[in-house]
């Protein structure tokens, strides 16, 4: 076990470092492409910080464990919406813009009550991975039209924007960025991974139900690099970033991912209650509700997401001790 405990340590830093370098790379990029920083938070930064979860559920899925793999993706959710919200908006108060809180949150909370609907019978047949599919393209089909228009809308002051964060910090070329990007996602999936693997033997040697490991230790373990990259943008005033991540995440958890993974091997679900759903819907509402607010997460509204998640956590857990 001491080992185990190692390689967790291993995992963190390297999904940290990884959170650093995509951050950084993301938003040169968003800046060099005069592409809105929210576009690149819901489409390449949430795609890439989600690697993990589909890697995580796709092979659930096929080694017979559905448990652990909707567990993953409602815990990952659950994680997102309150922790990763939380955390961040307690570092730095996160600035949501009218845009976001009008479409792209509600599109969140869209999926997850298309999620709770169909999971209603305790399962998720072909059909139903076929349906969330769709909404995956209808989502991608809305960002990239959103993306084309607010580039053309807004192209002179991107640009200007772009002209005066080059002149307070070094400039990188293209191939750099890209670089920042690749390696940086290349650390949060291996990382994580590390970090699944380990923490998920330390559990299980614990006793842990399959369904409690997805929804806590695999379920945390694939969303480190949405909270290292969340976090980490956040502290670089990069709020659009970090709330674009979470959004974008959740979106592709349940839509790409359940969807694909659903469509491949339809899941018999046992182990995941209504109240789980539950919880994840809630707590992406609660996110809408606060960013609605003055388009402002404050610190004590991440605060309340964050005690709102232990609490859960603690439910969960001393239901399955």
């Amino acid at each position: 076990m001491l080992g185990d405990i190692l390689f967790i340590v291993l995992g963190i830093y390297c999904v940290l470092a990884g959170a650093d370098k995509l951050t950084e790379g993301a938003s040169a990029l968003a800046r060099r492409m005069n592409v809105p920083e929210i576009i690149i938070g819901l489409t390449i930064v949430a795609a890439g910080t989600s690697a993990p979860e589909l890697f995580v559920s796709f092979v659930s899925a096929l080694k017979g464990t559905p448990d652990m793999a909707i567990g993953n993706v409602v815990g990952s959710n659950t994680m997102n919406a309150m922790l990763i919200v939380g955390c961040a908006a307690m570092v730095a108060p996160m600035t949501i813009s009218r845009a976001t809180v009008r479409k792209d949150i509600p599109f969140a909370v869209g999926a997850s009550v298309l999620l709770t609907m169909i999971a209603l019978d305790n399962s998720l047949s072909r059909i139903d991975g076929i349906v969330l599919l769709i909404g995956f393209a209808a989502f991608m089909t809305y960002s990239l039209s959103v993306a084309k228009q607010m580039r053309h809308g807004n192209s002179e002051a991107l640009a200007a924007d772009a002209q005066e964060q080059e002149q307070n910090t070094n400039s990188t070329s293209l191939g750099t960025q890209i670089l920042y990007v690749v390696f940086g996602l290349v650390c949060l999936v291996v990382g994580s991974n590390v970090f699944v693997d380990h923490a998920s033997n330390v559990a299980i040697a614990l006793g842990i139900s399959e369904a409690v490991v997805g929804l806590t230790i695999v379920a945390g373990g694939t969303s480190l690099p949405e909270l290292a990259t969340s976090v980490v943008a956040a502290r670089k005033g990069q709020s659009a970033i970090a709330i674009g991540n979470v959004i974008g995440s959740n979106v592709f958890n349940i839509l790409m991912i359940m969807g694909l993974t659903a469509t491949i091997s339809p899941l018999q679900i046992q182990g995941i209650t209504t109240v789980d759903t539950a919880v994840m819907l809630v707590s992406i509402a609660l996110v809408w509700f606060f960013s609605r607010t003055r388009y402002t997460v404050e610190r004590w509204e991440g605060a309340l997401l964050v005690v709102g998640y232990l609490a859960y956590l603690v439910w969960l857990l001393s239901a399955a001790l």
